[in-house]
């Protein structure tokens, strides 16, 4: 049995200055489109506790089309707009739903400048891609090809801070449920600083601190950046230069962030991780340099997808299971912990290694829960927003610590 899912690819691509000029006026154009959208929808909720639904924003897009001051929206291809439209409808459906907060006017500095075209406004012929308004395809380079078979069905084009530019392909793959070979192996995942990950198994993943390494070249672009005078070119070619630099870090990030997840998912059948939450723990100063550094909720979301694409299953622990007090020899959980405290001796004599000991703990407490079926959603069960099995929710533990 096959299923369809939904899977994007981001390429790089080199545009000439024509379709640089005419993606740059239609990031401009989707920005004015979705701000102005919202400021009638602020209004209208605010002041008369009225909604305005997606199609009266396109039917007011039509209008705004028609005036003096926003004809120049017609020079654009009107699929990005439609689309910056349905974007700020779902912000509000997740708003009044409490799943999200208040939709916010996007910054032209601070925004990424983006646009989708759905398949009515770009052409897919010989492995080549030509959006609306444009006479030549993209100059893309295929770093890995697509699946066979496959054609786009959404093309998303960005250009990041550091000037950039990508183009993600959205693509209705069909895959089978497992994969990758079956296999007996678990793996229980302890997140950290010194060490990025601890395995069950007792090995260590070091944590590369790709932010750490650059810290100087980073440090030393800031500084030059706050020498400019503000709005001259010198200072934007200062600020290009300090974003390549946070470029060259996210990128470096990523990539090892990807290579371990994919090891992991593809060597062992069960992988179980603790569900931390990173926006408590960046609240301390004097680690979140380094915890923003480990990328923790990067690493989650890769294993989360990864594990749907491969057959796995992931299992997600409480964040309140003691992991790290916790005796695996004989279960006695420790009053107190500090974070300086590596090495312990329990009572019964144990001597336990602070990590292994805890990613030991949390495979076993994965495995019980697992096994009994207790507080665990199945991995494969769809979400309740319905989106594809990418972003399936993994199982969870939340009835309490399971015995061991």
């Amino acid at each position: 049995m096959t299923q369809q899912v939904k899977r994007a690819f981001k390429y790089r691509f080199y545009p000439t200055d024509e379709q640089a000029a005419e993606l740059s006026r239609t990031f401009g154009c989707v920005r004015l489109v979705y701000n102005k959208a919202l400021e009638e929808r602020t209004r209208a909720w605010y002041g008369e506790q009225r909604r305005i639904s997606y199609v009266q924003s396109s039917a007011a897009l039509t209008e705004w089309k028609k005036t003096g001051e926003l004809a120049f929206l017609t020079e654009v291809s009107s699929v990005p707009l439609q689309q910056a439209l349905r974007h700020l409808q779902t912000a509000f459906g997740n708003f009044f739903a409490k799943r999200a907060k208040y939709p916010r006017y996007k910054s032209r500095k601070k925004s990424r400048a983006s646009a989708e075209y759905t398949r009515s406004a770009f052409t897919w012929r010989d492995g080549q891609l030509t959006l609306a308004k444009m006479a030549s395809p993209l100059d893309i380079r295929w770093s890995r090809p697509l699946p066979e078979g496959t054609e786009p069905t959404t093309a998303t084009v960005s250009r990041d801070a550091a000037g950039r530019w990508f183009v993600s392909l959205l693509c209705e793959d069909t895959i089978a449920p497992a994969p990758a070979p079956a296999t007996d192996a678990a793996v229980g995942i302890d997140a950290g600083i010194t060490s990025l990950v601890t395995l069950s198994t007792g090995e260590k993943v070091a944590n590369p601190r790709h932010e750490r390494k650059d810290r100087a070249r980073l440090a030393k672009a800031q500084r030059e950046l706050s020498r400019k005078a503000k709005g001259s070119a010198n200072r934007e070619k200062a600020r290009r230069r300090v974003a390549e630099v946070h470029a060259r870090i996210a990128d470096r990030r990523r990539d090892f962030l990807h290579k371990l997840s994919t090891r992991l998912v593809r060597e062992n059948q069960t992988v179980v991780i603790e569900d931390l939450t990173v926006r408590n723990l960046l609240k301390n100063g004097t680690l979140a340099r380094a915890i923003s550094d480990a990328a923790w909720t990067d690493l989650r979301m890769m294993l989360e997808y990864k594990c749907a694409w491969y057959g796995r299953e992931l299992v997600v622990i409480d964040r309140w299971f003691p992991s790290s007090k916790l005796c695996g020899t004989c279960g006695t959980v420790a009053a107190r912990m500090p974070l300086n405290v590596r090495e312990w001796t329990c009572d019964c004599g144990a001597v336990h290694d602070r990590d292994v000991n805890a990613a030991r703990n949390i495979l076993a407490a994965g495995l019980a829960a697992s096994a009994c079926g207790d507080g665990v959603r199945p991995q494969r069960e769809s979400s309740r927003t319905g989106r594809s099995s990418v972003k399936q929710e993994p199982q969870r533990v939340t009835a309490g610590i399971p015995r061991l």
